[in-house]
C-alpha cells in the first residue's frame, strides 16, 4: 500500500537543526509504502479497511516492487532482486559501456587507510559505497567487498574509488543474478561461520563472516570488521561464531514467534579445527 500524504508537510523553507541523543548518528528515511503480509486474507482486508479509514492510501495489489526490491511469484516460489536498482547504479557512475571483470577485488591486495592521493570530492564515492550497501539485501556474493570499501567512507582516497568501481565492473558481469526462494523447504536452520585473523592492514582486526539458511533458502548474511584485536585464529573464529550465536537466538525467537518453532539444535558450521575440539 502507498501512502498518499506521506510527505503532505514535508517541504520547508527554513532550516531546521536537530542534535541526535549521545552515542545516535541521526538517519533519517522518509518512507511511504508498506507490505502487509499474513495466511488470513480476512484479516488482511480488515487492516487495509482500517488503515484507509485513518490515512489516504492506495492499495497496490500484490507485492512486486518495494523500495528497489523486485519480487516475482512462480509456481509458489518467489525471486528476489534488485536488477532496476543495480542498473541504475552502474549508470550512476557511467560505467555502463565499461568491460565487466569475473572478481569483485583485486586478488590478494590489501587496502590501506593512507595509500595514494586523496579524493578532491569524496561525494561520488560516498554515494556508490551507500548504494552497493543497499545492493547487499539481494547481493551476499559482493558483501565482503563492500565491507572492505566501507572502511574508507571518511577520508576516501583515488584508490579506494578503483576499487569500488571495480565492484560495480563486477555487477555489469553478473546483473541478472537474484535469490531463489523455492517452496517446500524445511523450516530448520543451518549456519555457515568464517573469519580471517588479522586480516586489516591498518588495525589488524579480523573480519567476521557467516551466512544462515533455512532449509534451503539463505536468508541472513553478514561480512564485518571485529571490534578489536584477535591473537590468534583461534580466538577470531570464536569471536565470529559468537556473533552468529547472537543472530541465531534472534531468529529462533522470531520463529517461534510466527508459529514455527525450533524443535532441534541449530548446528553451526566452522572451519577452524582448533575451534571444534
Amino acid at each position: 500500500m502507498d501512502v498518499k500524504n506521506a510527505f503532505l508537510h514535508g517541504d520547508l523553507k527554513e532550516d531546521i537543526n536537530m542534535k541526535p541523543p549521545p552515542g545516535c548518528v541521526l538517519l533519517l528515511v522518509y518512507v511511504d509504502d508498506i507490505i502487509i503480509t499474513g495466511t488470513d486474507s480476512s484479516l488482511i482486508t480488515s487492516l487495509q479497511q482500517q488503515l484507509k479509514d485513518s490515512f489516504h492510501m492506495k492499495d497496490l495489489g500484490t507485492l512486486t516492487y518495494f523500495l528497489g526490491l523486485e519480487v516475482h511469484n512462480v509456481v509458489s516460489s518467489v525471486f528476489l532482486n534488485q536488477h532496476k536498482y543495480t542498473h541504475d547504479l552502474i549508470s550512476l557512475d557511467g560505467l555502463q559501456d565499461s568491460s565487466s571483470v569475473d572478481t569483485q577485488l583485486e586478488l590478494n591486495v590489501k587496502y590501506r587507510r593512507e595509500e595514494g592521493h586523496l579524493l578532491p570530492d569524496p561525494t561520488i564515492f560516498r554515494q556508490l559505497v551507500g548504494s552497493l550497501n543497499y545492493l547487499t539485501i539481494t547481493r551476499p556474493d559482493i558483501s565482503f567487498a563492500v565491507q572492505q570499501v566501507s572502511q574508507f567512507m571518511q577520508v576516501p582516497r583515488h584508490l579506494h574509488l578503483v576499487a569500488v568501481r571495480r565492484i560495480i565492473r563486477y555487477l555489469l558481469g553478473t546483473s541478472i543474478c537474484e535469490l531463489f526462494f523455492p517452496s517446500g523447504s524445511l523450516i530448520r536452520l543451518n549456519d555457515f561461520s568464517d573469519s580471517d585473523w588479522a586480516g586489516c592492514p591498518n588495525t589488524r582486526h579480523s573480519v567476521s563472516s557467516w551466512c544462515m539458511f533455512l532449509g534451503q533458502l539463505l536468508i541472513s548474511w553478514k561480512s564485518k570488521k571485529q571490534d578489536r584485536v584477535s591473537k590468534s585464529s583461534t580466538e577470531a573464529e570464536y569471536r565470529s561464531m559468537s556473533t552468529v550465536c547472537s543472530e541465531v537466538v534472534w531468529l529462533r525467537g522470531l520463529l517461534a514467534e510466527i508459529g514455527f518453532p525450533q524443535s532441534h539444535p541449530t548446528p553451526l558450521h566452522a572451519d577452524n579445527t582448533s575451534t571444534q575440539n
